[in-house]
């Protein structure tokens, strides 16, 4: 069976589950009505067991203020396993008086009410994931409903491999999740889920909404993650779920790249000012963020950083107040560090070319000699690996590594 057949095989088959799910939900049935069987218990020591696949309360996104209580702060020195049990967490109302707040839409009210609540309990955690020589972990940022998308990635660019040759290591693949953004069906979904991640054992999940705002979570959640951990990961690739990428390409971009370095390579951008208006996706109040511009940032779609940076990374962000765009905040933690990242044209976080309709992000030779593309379906994915790794005759080579 050909590779687009089998995605296409699986795809159907997990939205069947899904289509169940659905039926099941309608009929008013309980989730272990659905799936008779839990998943089985991960033996090993506690640090190393996965948790639950049920929500510890999937009925709340915020808890309440009134059912709140306040976080007990992190005892000092690194975690040895993620230490966060409960998301019990109260508003900042002391900012509910403020005239500059009260002029913020309902949203940006909602984002500065519940900053200060960083860090989650996990769902779903896989630490042998970390174990033995890894040389490039390749994380990818998914939502619950995007299995197709996950999929498709599991059979291109996300295959795994015990070596990468010259003695470098292991390459492995993790997806990034919260949970479902629709409340009534969030524990039909955290139940298919369940079932993928025992299929494939590669999902990382925390307790809080996959949203917009969140994707800033999601990027903590990781660094932390990662800092527990993977201590010893040599190279981190981390990307969008909607992506083409080239593994032999990064791997050859880091063939004499060291991971002591401070490297964090991407499609850059400086000097980006805020967006304004306010019926775009990347609206900032000026309450929010006075400056005229942000710090050089790459863009989230994919970027690569060493090992030793992302675990140096994360504690300087712990010294920065989270912000609605994730990979502007990761620029400002780059800041705090005095890391800038480098610009690679290789990666195409906006497409080869910016028009969206140019043949060119169409074209597999161009692929053929990228990193990184942005933005591709499943089936295109599918299709431009099969036509970049064929038999693929092109008139001239780029050369951009």
């Amino acid at each position: 069976m050909s590779l687009g057949k089998r995605v296409i095989y699986k795809s159907v088959c997990l939205s069947l589950a899904l289509l169940v799910a659905v039926a099941v939900f309608q009929r008013g049935l309980t989730p272990g009505q659905f799936l008779q069987e839990p998943p089985p218990p991960t033996l090993g020591p506690p640090e190393a067991r996965k948790p639950s696949a049920h929500l510890a309360n999937p009925n709340d996104f915020w808890k309440r203020s009134k059912d709140s209580v306040t976080p007990v702060p992190m005892a000092s020195g690194a975690p040895q396993a993620w230490d966060v049990t409960t998301a019990n967490c109260s508003a900042n109302v002391n900012l509910t008086q403020q005239p500059w707040f009260q002029g913020l839409e309902p949203h940006f009210q909602q984002f500065l009410l519940y900053r200060h609540c960083r860090y989650f309990p996990m769902l779903l955690n896989h630490p042998e994931k970390c174990h033995g020589d890894v040389y490039l972990l390749v994380v990818v940022k998914s939502v619950i409903t995007q299995h197709d998308r996950r999929e498709a990635i599991r059979q291109t660019w996300g295959l795994e491999q015990r070596s990468v040759g010259g003695g470098r290591g292991a390459r492995r693949t993790l997806f990034l999740l919260g949970t479902a953004s629709k409340q009534e069906e969030r524990a039909h979904y955290q139940q298919l889920l369940a079932y993928e991640d025992r299929l494939y054992g590669d999902i990382l999940q925390w307790d809080f909404l996959d949203s917009f705002f969140n994707l800033t979570l999601k990027e903590i959640h990781f660094l932390k993650w990662l800092d527990i951990y993977c201590p010893h990961v040599r190279f981190v690739f981390k990307g969008d779920d909607d992506v083409f990428v080239s593994p032999s390409n990064l791997l050859e971009f880091l063939a004499d790249r060291r991971p002591q370095e401070d490297l964090f390579v991407g499609d850059v951008l400086q000097r980006a000012r805020p967006i304004r208006k306010k019926d775009n996706k990347y609206y900032i109040p000026g309450a929010l963020y006075s400056k005229a511009s942000y710090p050089p940032y790459a863009g989230g779609g994919g970027f690569l950083m060493a090992g030793g940076l992302a675990r140096r990374l994360h504690r300087a962000c712990d010294t920065v107040e989270l912000y609605p765009i994730d990979d502007v905040f990761l620029g400002m933690c780059l800041e705090v560090l005095g890391v800038r990242p480098v610009a690679h044209e290789g990666f195409k976080t906006f497409g080869i070319s910016r028009n969206r309709n140019s043949r060119m992000n169409k074209e597999p030779c161009f692929f053929r000699s990228m990193l990184v593309v942005h933005k591709l379906l499943p089936a295109e994915l599918l299709a431009m690996w099969g036509l970049v790794h064929g038999n693929l005759t092109c008139s001239r080579k780029l050369q951009v590594l």
